[in-house]
This record gives C-alpha cells, structure tokens and sequence, in this order.
C-alpha cells in the first residue's frame, strides 16, 4: 500500500513537471531580448531585462490593457448569468412541480451531445441581423446558460435533505426564502466550481471572438495576442512571451482564489 502511494506521488508529480516546463518556459523566455530569445540558447535567460513588459505596456499598438479589460469583464458578466439562470433552472427541475419536467431534463442534457461548431453559424447570423457584432453582447450571451451547469447543479439539487426545506417552511419562508437562504449556501463549493468552469471557458475562447469583432477596442486578450503573434510580434518572441504571461495571471489569479471551493465542488459532484 505505501509503494503504490510512492509511486503514484512520484506518477503526478512528473506529469506536474511535464505540464510546468512549457509555463516555465515562457515566463523565462519574456525576460531575454529579442536576439537571445529567437537563438534559444539556454533555458533560462543569460542577461535579464523586462524591456518586453515596457514595451508591450507602453506601445499604442498593443492595447493590452484594454484587451484584458473585456475579456475579464465579458468573463465575470457571463460567470453571472450562467450561475443565476443554471441554478435556478436545475433547482426547478429538481425541486418543483415543473410541468413536463421529465421530458425537459433529458432534452437539456441531450444538448451536450451537440457541437458547438454546428451552432456556430446561425448565432452570428443572429447578431449580425440584430446588429450587435463587434459588440459586448455577442461576447457574453452564447454563454449565458448552458446544460453542463444545469446537468451539475441538478446532481445536488436532487440529494439536498428534504427535511432542511421541510424545516424553513415550517418556520414561515417561502419557496425563494428557501432557495437563497437554505439550499444555495450548500451548493456554493459546485456553484463555485461551475463559475471556474465558465469564466475559463469564456477567457480562453479564441474563435468566437475573433469572428464577432473586428476592431482593437472590442478584441478579447486571446485574439489580441493571435493577431500581434502574426503581426508586428511574428518575429519579437520575448515580446510575445511577455504578452502571453500578462494574459495568464487573470485567469491564474482566479483558480488560486478559488482553489479550495473548486476542489471541494469536484469532490462533492463526483466529477472524476
């Protein structure tokens, strides 16, 4: 038994280095200049210099600020309204008397089988004849609900004591009362999972953005750095490197805080 957690200790955290080395890397190779980085000698840099991050924070052609601003902002809006329409949605499903509630399960789970890519066309046909391209709300509204949250906060939902509920309605609250003051403090470990899910999933999108805008002010980070990378930064790879870094710490920033009510939702929704 002690060899077998040894070796799965050791199993996790080679495939820790593994996954850390390319991280590593592009921090290290941000702080070398142009020459070094595109030589490659060694690993890590032999003249340290941070005139990447000057320069790409000062340059009037990368908007880097701005690009970080919408992507956070379009992250945290959709983060919102997934949280409050999926768990109201699940808990109706999983609670109350919802005509036809056996049939609108399945149907919404069914849709996880569906690609994306096939969606894809009709939801810019949408915007584009409402006229909201290179806009926030083509961003942030193919997010707004999703089965994966429903599907996840239904699982709960449907194993939540009916004697706590029981007991807040004897004591006078009605059904909202218990919904916000009962049941979503319990779920806040899978609500807090499925936020970490969505605002990843909505930082990290790279096509949908960059068909939807098409001006710098409206670009998300990860199409800012896609268009330098074969822009003026196609041959600048420390510059490039220190764009990517600035880009990881939000999203890096936002797992740190919400660690350990990520993992205590992974272990209460038995996602494996």
């Amino acid at each position: 038994m002690r060899k077998t957690k040894i070796l799965n200790i050791v199993f996790a955290s080679i495939l820790a280095i593994l996954f850390l080395i390319p991280l590593v890397w592009m921090v290290s190779t941000s702080f070398k200049s142009d020459f070094e980085a595109i030589g490659g000698g060694t690993f890590f840099p032999q003249e340290f210099t941070i005139e990447n991050y000057t320069s790409t924070l000062t340059s009037s052609s990368v908007p880097i600020l701005r690009w970080l601003f919408n992507s956070l902002f379009v992250g945290f809006a959709g983060v919102t309204i997934v949280v409050v329409i999926d768990s109201m949605a699940a808990y109706a499903l999983a609670r109350l008397d919802v005509p036809f509630k056996k049939v609108l399960f399945p149907l919404f789970v069914s849709t996880l089988m569906i690609p994306w890519v096939i969606t894809f066309l009709p939801l810019y046909q949408q915007f584009s004849n409402l006229g909201l391209l290179n806009t926030y709300a083509p961003l942030i509204l193919p997010y707004s609900a999703n089965a994966f949250g429903v599907f996840l906060l239904y699982q709960f939902f449907r194993s939540f004591p009916k004697e706590l509920e029981e007991a807040a309605r004897m004591d006078g609250a009605n059904k909202w009362q218990i919904f916000m003051k009962v049941v979503i403090p319990s779920a806040r470990p899978l609500i807090a999972t499925l936020a970490i899910f969505t605002f990843m999933a909505i930082y990290n999108d790279f096509l949908w953005p960059l068909v939807t805008t098409n001006t710098p002010e409206m670009r998300t980070v990860t199409t800012g750095i896609a268009i330098m990378q074969q822009g003026s930064f196609v041959s600048s790879y420390g510059k490039l490197m220190a764009l990517t870094t600035l880009a990881t710490i939000p999203i890096l920033i936002v797992f740190l805080i919400g660690q350990k009510w990520f993992i205590r939702g992974i272990t209460q929704s038995g996602i494996k």
